[in-house]
């Protein structure tokens, strides 16, 4: 299979071309040439089986050109024996009809997880054979860099340095980044936000000259393999519930999109749904950009939510690239535009398209509260503020259509104990790697929100 780049300045790339690059020459995002498609009698056999035979079954379709069925395998049973529960991302009853897909069993305990750890085997196992060495500069809003840190920390061939807003974090998420003491990782503490640290990433990457030099590649959920990896708890999730006999809703806590998006390539791979709801918090561009049409960057807030506190959502070129029917000149334009003004005026076919599977809601700071005291109250146990973003916009947008719904629980809710905390007055009972983390040193460096300091922080660290 070959990958294209939404703005079609690039030739097409293998998989492991798109999976050691990330973001395509030309500024764009790799979606495949063609989308394959399950069929029911496929779907249905995902009930029941291991996670890690169901996510090399469909990553497998991928990568079939450049590995070896066996060595998907190896990667997905490698990675998901990593998690600490059994079923990796198990469903927790919370209604007759509705359920909880609890994402955060892995090391660091977040949803960024389930891709990052399988990401890590597949980078180490095309380095090996090919003798290279990559640098992974990770642009995080909170667990994507934790994830990284956990998956890529001590491996050979691979350099990570993420970049983190400060002061813009939990502690816990902070210390999944600072505390690994391994000499292939670096933490920096940018003087911005996350859309300043997403900026500065895809700025070096637009330097064709400095990614060649520091053999520059990403692991954010610009990386089209993340959202492959992401799309198999979907599958999953959906199978366990009846799938394909019955669909099934979603609502999904979504900033940069990449989430969600995964609930849309499931879809789009043959999986029945009613609905994806979108839900973000008070930082709402995505639930604008659903409901109204113009997707407009405005100013970035600090919530409760951290990793959500995002204005530009990088996934949300790939769905419009493919709302458009896959125009690429016309993606480009739109969002070599957008980079400029700040806005995106969605023509009517290409938001109608997307409303056929999406809805988005945003959520308030004292509506997230409310669900987590909610959720408390009802015996359910502490509930994570991102999570908590999904349950209130469930209840705000209620689906249309009888199907069950599944909400996605995306991080641990020790990850954020002080909004735990102010929520319910009870603390979130840490599992024992937040425990032994809070005693570990930090070690991190501070940068200027200035692509020009990072580069020169990168390549120093290469050459060193």
């Amino acid at each position: 299979m070959r990958f294209i780049s939404t703005r079609g300045g690039a030739p097409p790339a293998s998989f492991a071309e798109a999976l050691l690059g990330g973001l395509a020459p030309d500024g764009g995002l790799y979606n495949p040439e063609v989308w394959p498609r399950f069929t029911p009698d496929e779907i249905a056999g995902f009930a029941g089986r291991p996670y890690a035979e169901v996510a090399a079954r469909i990553l497998g379709i991928f990568a079939e050109d450049d590995m070896a069925p066996a060595d998907v395998l190896a990667a997905c049973e490698g990675a998901y024996a990593s998690f600490h529960h059994p079923a990796v991302t198990p469903l927790r009853q919370l209604a007759p009809d509705t359920h909880l897909l609890e994402l955060f069993h892995g090391p660091s305990l977040a949803f960024k997880d389930v891709a990052m750890q399988l990401l890590a085997r597949l980078y180490e196992q095309v380095l090996t054979a090919t003798d290279r060495t990559l640098t992974i500069v990770c642009a995080t809003s909170g667990d994507t860099g934790g994830a990284a840190v956990e998956a890529f920390r001590g491996r050979a061939h691979i350099r990570v340095v993420v970049l983190f807003p400060e002061g813009r974090i939990s502690e816990v998420q902070r210390r999944f980044m600072t505390t690994s003491g391994e000499a292939n990782v670096r933490a920096l503490a940018v003087a911005g936000d996350f859309d300043d640290c997403q900026a500065i990433l895809k700025a070096l990457f637009r330097d064709s000259a400095f990614a060649r030099e520091v053999s520059l590649s990403a692991v954010n959920s610009i990386n089209f393999v993340r959202i492959v990896a992401q799309s198999v708890y979907y599958f999953v999730a959906a199978a366990a519930l009846g799938a394909p006999q019955r669909s099934v809703n979603f609502a999904v806590p979504t900033g940069n999109f990449g989430d969600a998006f995964a609930g849309w390539v499931a879809h789009r791979m043959g999986l029945p749904m009613g609905r994806i709801l979108a839900a973000t918090n008070s930082n709402d561009i995505l639930a604008r950009a659903l409901r109204t049409g113009v997707y407009e960057r405005g100013a970035l807030v600090p919530t409760q939510s951290p990793a959500m506190d995002i204005q530009v959502a990088s996934n949300f070129e790939r769905l419009y690239f493919e709302a458009c029917g896959r125009d690429s000149a016309g993606t480009r334009r739109a969002f070599e535009g957008f980079d400029q003004s700040g806005v995106l005026h969605l023509p009517a076919p290409v938001l109608a398209d997307m409303r056929k599977l999406l809805a988005g809601v945003s959520v308030d700071e004292p509506e997230t509260v409310a669900a987590m005291v909610g959720a408390w109250k009802a015996g359910l146990g502490a509930m994570d503020p991102h999570t908590a973003v999904a349950m209130a916009g469930a209840r705000k947008a209620p689906a249309e259509n009888p199907a069950p719904l599944v909400i996605l629980s995306t991080a641990h809710p020790a990850k954020f104990p002080h909004a735990v905390m102010a929520a319910t007055g009870a603390p979130a009972t840490p599992p024992a790697v937040v425990t032994r983390l809070a005693q570990e040193q930090e070690r991190f460096d501070r940068q200027p929100a200035d692509a020009a300091a990072i580069k020169a922080y990168v390549r120093a660290f290469v050459a060193a």
